[in-house]
């Protein structure tokens, strides 16, 4: 055998390894095993000796800093640096704000964590690419949630994100930065990440437009995943213009995202300007009233629905029982799917092809040694997955998954006749950011307490988009419409018209 990086079990640590898995093996048994298993090393030294294949990184940059608070109002920067793409494009002129998820070569990385602070990318991720080659400038990394486990905006390791709208309320999360730097008016666009509501509840919040694009549409690769099967990212932006044009940019697929067969692009910005005459829009009963829904917010979305019908869309209330289940269907497949892959899997985990950044997934393995420091929701989340994984052997995510079928086929009946579907994003709008020695038990509920409407709709991959439709109490109120699958163009048309006729601010 050669010498390597990677190195045989001593029989001790092969005896250890062989009792976890419930072998009962004799020394000479090991010791068998052992030899048996020499050849292998050899071959996995062969692989650590060849060099890997990565996307180049196509134009200069440097590291950039963390932003003092004068230059940092909302706490929403993590890093300020500037990277310009190309000279010209469809983003030229535009300013562009990337989720700290999101690798850009060179440029500081720490989604939101403790533990990975400190972790520099030596990828680009295929969407940091594709708005460099139309032409954006980018201008940093923004603040997320500590790995993007939560729908507040108080569980970054670097500080809460205030809401541009109120001082010491939620921007919303976990792209909480993006939707604050968005509405605040220091970009003109930012990527977000949704895989429980991330990209629509901190739109709804800070009062911008948040697309979450159908499941595979815009590729994941070089964005650190959850759990594949609910992750997605998309644009963040102040307008609907602006959002399918960046959408236009973002979407397509890359060859490396397993995610994308046949995915289907399309061209966006020509949903602009048409109107919403002739539009049949169901209004989801069931979005409403939940436990702890503001009234008022329900009336303004309500009142948003009488707007389309007086533009000349169609709108009929429908009932969608299923959608009242749709957080409990997703609930399983985020708690034991993210414990497997992103926690207990470092990030990664196995069984999918595409490309595996292995130097987040090697930095990211040391959360173990200092797993104290996770956010408490997070930690929430894994003690939850963990037991279920442990004692009911995964068999309620697999339930779950199952399930999702029926859950999708529930709206895909209502979109066989309607063109969208209409309800709150929210039950609520942002709450008061927790104080630093708030218990446990509001910090939590501060993270989960607004995703009824939003979680079903990543597990069911349907295209959901946040635009804001008027205020309650001086905060923003966000509308979502949900469509078909690779349905975008049809939202854009219908949320275009709304905000050509229609001035939210003053509502």
């Amino acid at each position: 055998m050669t010498l390597g990086t990677v190195k045989a079990p001593t029989l001790a640590q092969l005896g250890a390894l062989a009792e976890e898995l419930g072998f009962h093996m004799s020394e000479a048994d090991l010791a068998a095993y052992r030899e048996g298993i020499l050849p292998s090393i050899d071959a996995y030294n062969a692989i650590d000796r060849m060099p890997q294949e990565l996307p180049p990184v196509k134009y200069p940059r440097m590291p950039g800093y963390r932003p003092a608070d004068e230059e940092n109002p909302h706490g929403a920067w993590y890093v300020r640096t500037t990277i310009q793409g190309a000279p010209d494009g469809k983003l030229k002129g535009k300013r562009v704000a990337i989720k700290d998820n999101v690798c850009i070569a060179g440029v500081p990385m720490m989604n939101g964590a403790s533990t990975l602070e400190g972790y520099v990318p030596d990828v680009d991720a295929t969407i940091v690419t594709r708005i460099l080659d139309a032409g954006g400038t980018i201008l940093g990394k923004a603040v997320c949630e500590y790995f993007c486990f939560s729908g507040g905006s108080h569980t970054s390791a670097s500080g809460p994100v205030h809401n541009p709208h109120r001082r010491g309320h939620s921007a919303g999360g976990s792209s909480s930065g993006s939707a604050a730097l968005v509405a605040a008016g220091e970009v003109d666009m930012a990527i977000g990440g949704d895989q429980g509501g991330s990209i629509r509840i901190p739109a709804s919040f800070c009062g911008i437009c948040g697309m979450k694009p159908t499941h595979g549409l815009v590729p994941y690769t070089g964005v650190m995943p959850i759990e594949l099967t609910i992750d997605h990212t998309g644009p963040m932006t102040a307008t609907v213009a602006d959002n399918a044009l960046m959408l236009e940019v973002l979407a397509g697929p890359d060859g490396l995202d397993p995610r994308q067969q046949g995915v289907p692009a399309d061209d966006y910005t020509a949903a602009l300007g048409r109107s919403a005459a002739g539009l049949k829009i169901a209004l989801v009963s069931e979005g409403f009233g939940h436990g702890n829904s503001e009234e008022a917010v329900d009336a303004k979305v309500r009142k948003a629905a009488d707007d389309f019908r007086s533009l000349g869309a169609t709108v009929d209330e429908v009932s969608i029982p299923l959608h009242k289940m749709g957080q409990a269907i997703w609930l399983p497949v985020a708690a034991e799917g993210a414990t497997m892959q992103m926690m207990l899997g470092n990030g990664y985990g196995f069984n999918w092809k595409g490309l595996y950044v292995t130097s987040l997934l090697d930095f990211h393995a040391g959360w173990r040694a200092r797993a104290d420091e996770l956010s408490d929701s997070l930690k929430l989340t894994m003690l939850l997955g963990y037991h279920m994984i442990k004692n009911y052997r995964g068999r309620y995510y697999a339930k779950a998954q199952n399930l999702v079928r029926q859950l999708s086929a529930a709206y895909d009946r209502v979109l066989a006749d309607y063109d969208l579907m209409l309800m709150p994003t929210l039950p609520i709008k942002a709450s008061a950011i927790p104080e630093d020695d708030a218990p446990v038990g509001e910090i939590i509920a501060r993270a989960l307490e607004m995703i009824a409407n939003t979680s079903p709709f990543d597990v069911t991959g349907h295209p959901a988009m946040s635009l804001p439709c008027g205020r309650v109490d001086g905060l923003p109120v966000g509308l979502m419409l949900i469509g078909r699958h690779y349905a975008e163009k049809t939202i854009y048309r219908a949320a275009h018209a709304f905000e050509q006729g229609i001035d939210w601010r003053a509502r």
